[in-house]
This record gives C-alpha cells, sequence and structure tokens, in this order.
C-alpha cells in the first residue's frame, strides 16, 4: 500500500471501473510505467481487479474489489484529518484536495 500514487489510484477507482487512459490523465504527473507497476501491485495484492474486453482494439477496464472498496473510508479519513489538523500545510501532498476535476465528490460520496 505504500508508494507515492498508490492510494491516488485507489480514490480514483473508488468513483467507479476506470480505463489506463482515464487513469493516467486524472493522476497528473504519473508516468505509464509507473502506472503500470502499481495497478499490477494492487491486482496481485487483490485489491483491484483486471477486466479485459476481447474487442479491437483490446479495452481493459480497472475496478476496486470488496477488498480495495474496504479502504476508501480509512482514505476519507485520512483527508479529514489532514484537512482538519493539517490546514493547508498538506496543499502539495499525495492526500490533499488536488482534484481531476473541480466538482469531484468525496471517495465515498458514489457508493
Amino acid at each position: 500500500m505504500c508508494g507515492k500514487w498508490t492510494l491516488l489510484v485507489i480514490r480514483d477507482l473508488a468513483e467507479g471501473r476506470s480505463r489506463f487512459c482515464e487513469l493516467e490523465r486524472s493522476l497528473h504527473g504519473i508516468s505509464p510505467r509507473t502506472l503500470s507497476l502499481r495497478l499490477r501491485a494492487l491486482e496481485e495484492e487483490g485489491v483491484v481487479e483486471r477486466q479485459t474486453f476481447p474487442e479491437v482494439p483490446p479495452r481493459v477496464e480497472y475496478a476496486l474489489t470488496e477488498k480495495g472498496r474496504a479502504l476508501v473510508p480509512l482514505i476519507e479519513d485520512m483527508r479529514a484529518y489532514g484537512r482538519t489538523w493539517l490546514g493547508g500545510e498538506c496543499e502539495n501532498e499525495e492526500l490533499s484536495d488536488t482534484e481531476p476535476a473541480a466538482d469531484r465528490e468525496p471517495v465515498g460520496a458514489a457508493a
């Protein structure tokens, strides 16, 4: 679960299934290699599932498993802690409220 991008990948997948390119766009600054490694590691840990569709060109989607969805409240709690206790100190940190979209809902809101 460690790694600079891991929690952000989980945060984005908490909103629902995503394709690799969608995740890459939402995670500004992540390299394709790093994203691929994070997704593979999360898949090996049973946090993320990968679904491949037999289409041309092939389509692959990623989603959180039940084990992955169980992490969402923990991530929300860490974000709340940061807002309450760290204030503006963590603006550039991994768990800050930097959002790919200006109107993003909290991680657990769609569930």
